[in-house]
């Protein structure tokens, strides 16, 4: 069958289909900006916060590729991709409601081990409805749209990003208490959560109601016929994955680096600009100036966000013009340089300035792999192999939750500031290894 290709979409169509990870950008954003102030809240210990965090890269890495598989395989009323972000969304929105609120079921177990849980529910709920929205985007674009495709998406995830990480503090500015009894989180954070609920839900459902999914038979005329079932049905995942295209695999070391700085920016941003910058005790958990730092980590991750809202919005034109392999060496650089430069500021006002380069970077991120593989991924395999890649996100997490504690008890003697410097260094890192990326055609 003569191959067909997909038919072009408006802004507003491809608007649209993406809505729904603003929604999902914007509790990821409450999630990366008070979920170690709120596990302090509960009781934990700075050096034991990169092991509660490993429950967002161990369901993602379990979740991902399974989403992905049988999305792929998925055909119903209500579409493709849709069913899978659909029931995402309701389980993520009852976490975001439970998430500070653990502590009231202190009698069952303690507070922090109550919030860890829910924190790994929220994240799996969090990938089950984000997997299924990379595919959407690769199914429903031809490869002329796919940069725009995911420059939009990466818009939208920076404007749910903006609200989600500046909520706290605007609500605090509004005059929303900020400081709780020991063991509790303020209310500020407390209604940020229950906002980001009901926002996660809205736009899902928007995604859901406005976005077409071609069917079976349209993707045939198309000529994309679906490869026979293989014989090993679930488990063909594994000859999926050593069968990855080259570049995915080149990609891979790229993604270990920008994600082990990522990690460690959302870990320890709070602590680490509480005692460098607010000058508080490491012990110090609820204090006016703990809380302070916490609200300022909240409106510097709304700054990076909202450049990297902007900055997506120019990315296929310089793409179009150095090329994307080149276009994320430069953003992942000044992501580093960003957040080098923390180590050297005494001001919290001078923060913003740092996060200019970090959203760069983090639209980048969000964007520039996507749009390099969309082109060698087999169309029919879109979904497991978005869900794959995730792998090469999930894994540089679980490498620096299992070992990033230790070193900063034993290494940084709990002086986290060196975890944001040690980012840094890992973002620049991964700038000179996607020089080496070529992209190649499925």
């Amino acid at each position: 069958m003569k191959k067909i290709n997909k038919p072009r979409l408006s802004l507003l169509q491809i608007f649209n289909m993406s809505v729904g990870f603003m929604g999902i950008q914007f509790g990821f954003a409450l999630q990366n900006g008070n979920a170690s102030r709120i596990l302090q809240t509960f009781g934990a210990d700075v050096e034991h916060l990169s092991l509660f965090w490993l429950a967002a890269p161990l369901t993602g890495m379990i979740v991902q590729p399974i989403i992905g598989y049988y999305s792929d395989k998925t055909w119903g009323r209500f579409g493709r991709r849709k069913p899978y972000f659909l029931a995402g969304a309701i389980l993520a929105s009852t976490a975001l409601m439970f998430m500070p609120n653990a502590s009231a079921l202190a009698g069952i177990l303690p507070a922090v081990m109550i919030g860890a849980g829910i924190l790994m529910l929220m994240d799996a709920s969090f990938n089950v409805a984000m997997e299924p929205f990379r595919a959407l985007v690769a199914d429903n674009l031809s490869e002329e749209q796919n940069t725009l495709g995911f420059s939009i998406q990466t818009f939208l995830i920076g404007v749910g990003a903006v609200f989600g990480s500046a909520l706290p503090k605007w609500l605090a500015d509004l005059g929303v208490g900020v400081t709780a009894p020991e063991g509790q989180v303020p209310d500020n954070v407390l209604y940020s959560f229950y906002a980001g609920a009901a926002i996660f839900m809205a736009t899902i459902l928007w995604t859901v109601l406005t976005t077409k999914e071609y069917s079976p038979e349209e993707r045939k005329q198309m000529g994309f016929e679906e490869e026979p079932e293989n014989k090993k049905g679930f488990w063909g995942i594994f000859d999926d994955f050593s069968n990855m295209p080259s570049a995915m695999k080149k990609l891979g070391l790229t993604q270990f680096c920008s994600w082990i700085a990522l990690f460690s920016m959302w870990v320890y941003s709070t602590p680490a600009i509480a005692h460098h910058i607010y000058g508080t005790d490491v012990n110090d958990h609820s204090s006016a100036a703990f809380n302070a730092a916490g609200n300022m980590v909240g409106l510097i991750f709304s700054v990076y966000n909202g450049v990297s809202a902007i900055y997506a919005l120019l990315l296929p034109a310089i793409a179009k013009k150095f090329g994307k392999t080149t276009t994320h060496a430069f953003s992942l650089a000044c992501g580093g340089l960003g957040l080098l430069s923390i180590y050297f500021i005494s001001d919290p006002t001078l923060l913003k300035f740092s996060m200019v380069g970090v959203g760069m970077a983090w639209a980048s991120i969000l964007a520039m792999p996507y749009a390099i593989l969309a082109s060698s991924i087999p169309i029919n395999k879109m979904g497991v192999y978005m869900g794959i890649f995730n792998f090469f996100i999930t894994f540089p997490q679980i490498v620096n939750g299992l070992f990033g504690g230790l070193i900063v008890k034993y290494v940084y003697n709990y002086n986290t500031i060196y975890a944001l410097v040690f980012a840094g260094i890992f973002m620049i890192l991964g700038a000179i290894s996607v020089m080496f990326v070529k992209e190649q055609k499925a």
